[in-house]
Protein backbone atom coordinates (compact mmCIF):
# COMPACT_ATOMS: atom_id res chain seq x y z
CA UNK A 1 0.00 0.00 0.00
CA UNK A 2 1.28 3.18 -1.19
CA UNK A 3 -0.20 6.88 0.59
CA UNK A 4 -0.04 9.69 -1.47
CA UNK A 5 1.04 13.30 -0.52
CA UNK A 6 -0.92 16.29 -1.25
CA UNK A 7 1.09 17.45 -3.90
CA UNK A 8 0.96 13.71 -5.62
CA UNK A 9 -2.60 14.02 -5.80
CA UNK A 10 -3.01 17.41 -7.25
CA UNK A 11 -0.31 15.74 -9.97
CA UNK A 12 -2.37 12.76 -10.47
CA UNK A 13 -6.35 14.10 -10.48
CA UNK A 14 -5.25 17.81 -11.87
CA UNK A 15 -7.56 19.43 -9.34
CA UNK A 16 -6.69 22.09 -7.08
CA UNK A 17 -6.49 21.22 -3.27
CA UNK A 18 -9.57 23.33 -2.74
CA UNK A 19 -11.26 21.27 -5.29
CA UNK A 20 -10.41 18.49 -3.45
CA UNK A 21 -11.10 19.10 -0.23
CA UNK A 22 -14.93 19.99 -1.60
CA UNK A 23 -14.86 16.89 -3.69
CA UNK A 24 -13.82 14.86 -0.40
CA UNK A 25 -16.31 17.02 1.80
CA UNK A 26 -18.97 15.94 -0.82
CA UNK A 27 -18.48 12.20 -0.50
CA UNK A 28 -17.08 12.24 -4.15
CA UNK A 29 -13.33 11.54 -3.86
CA UNK A 30 -11.72 9.43 -1.59
CA UNK A 31 -10.95 10.19 2.38
CA UNK A 32 -7.67 11.35 3.40
CA UNK A 33 -5.52 9.64 5.82
CA UNK A 34 -4.39 11.63 9.06
CA UNK A 35 -0.86 10.71 9.51
CA UNK A 36 0.46 13.14 12.38
CA UNK A 37 -1.02 16.22 13.52
CA UNK A 38 -0.06 18.22 10.56
CA UNK A 39 0.01 15.89 7.81
CA UNK A 40 -2.29 14.04 5.76
CA UNK A 41 -2.33 11.74 2.51
CA UNK A 42 -4.66 9.39 0.12
CA UNK A 43 -4.49 5.81 -0.28
CA UNK A 44 -2.78 5.52 -4.06
CA UNK A 45 -4.79 2.40 -4.67
CA UNK A 46 -8.64 4.04 -4.15
CA UNK A 47 -6.98 7.60 -5.92
CA UNK A 48 -6.42 5.19 -8.95
CA UNK A 49 -9.73 3.24 -8.35
CA UNK A 50 -11.95 7.12 -8.44
CA UNK A 51 -9.91 7.85 -11.91
CA UNK A 52 -10.77 4.09 -13.14
CA UNK A 53 -14.49 5.04 -12.48
CA UNK A 54 -14.10 8.39 -14.40
CA UNK A 55 -12.21 6.97 -17.27
CA UNK A 56 -14.96 3.97 -17.68
CA UNK A 57 -17.49 6.80 -17.94
CA UNK A 58 -16.61 8.70 -21.00
CA UNK A 59 -17.29 8.61 -24.22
Amino acid sequence: MRILSKRQVKELVLYSPQHIARLEKAGLFPKRVQLGPCRVGWVEDEVLEWLRVRLEGRD
